[in-house]
């Protein structure tokens, strides 16, 4: 499948220590951060700019998230080639669909669940195009391009253990682990609540580590006797 992860990162056996990924308590009992403030209004000002047909503020959004979308449609699609013609397509069903946009989510947010349902309706086409291809062809299918740098075990095996992930296990684990975004984004992407998404991620680490830790010496030999 190709998949751009970070390769040298390991599937821990707890939940990821908080130290390497601070979010900040729901609890605290304070006001948004400026910074937080800036970016609400640039993403308002950016939707309503787009709405407006403003190209220059397509042009922002591309320069904004491009990169990020192109590396999550890789990791879902496998294929450079295929992931720049899935964010090519979501930025003209953005284009073609923006006045549907009503603000209840961010308009980055808005935009990534536009990608991740690309993604997967390319998923399903090829996916149809080879069943009909083997029927009228003893081709083996092309390979794909592989993430450069990994341990090419490690890789096969990881690829393998997504792969028999869940939809929804396999998104939030790339959404969260891979491409970085809070629980908070991933549930408006994916249309889910956040004690969702946290759910999932848990489930997803817990059938990696499963697929992936190799069993225990004394377990088999336990078995045997």
């Amino acid at each position: 499948m190709g998949l751009a992860l970070p390769w040298k990162a390991r599937i821990p056996s707890t939940l990821r220590e908080r130290g390497t990924r601070v979010e900040p308590s729901e609890h605290i009992a304070r006001g948004p951060s400026p910074a937080a403030v800036d970016a609400t209004s640039e993403d308002a000002a950016l939707a309503a700019a787009c709405r407006s047909g403003d190209l220059r503020a397509y042009e922002r959004l591309y320069a904004m998230h491009g990169a990020r979308m192109k590396n999550l449609a890789r990791n879902v699609l496998g294929s450079p080639a295929d992931a720049e013609d899935a964010v090519q397509e979501t930025f003209l069903k953005v284009q073609r669909s923006i006045a549907s946009f009503r603000g209840q989510s961010s308009f980055a947010t808005w935009t990534y669940r536009i990608l991740i349902n690309t993604c997967y309706d390319a998923r399903r086409s090829r996916m149809r195009k080879k069943e009909v291809a083997n029927d009228d062809s003893e081709e083996s299918p092309r390979r794909e391009p592989r993430a450069p740098g990994a341990h090419p075990t490690l890789r096969m095996a990881l690829e393998r253990a997504l792969g028999k992930l869940t939809r929804h296990q396999r998104d939030v684990f790339l959404l969260y682990e891979v491409e970085g975004f809070r629980h908070a984004e991933i549930a408006g992407m994916l249309e889910m609540t956040e004690t969702a998404s946290k759910n999932t991620l848990f489930q997803a680490k817990k059938n990696l580590r499963q697929m992936l830790e190799p069993p225990r010496a004394g377990l088999g030999e336990a078995q045997t006797r």
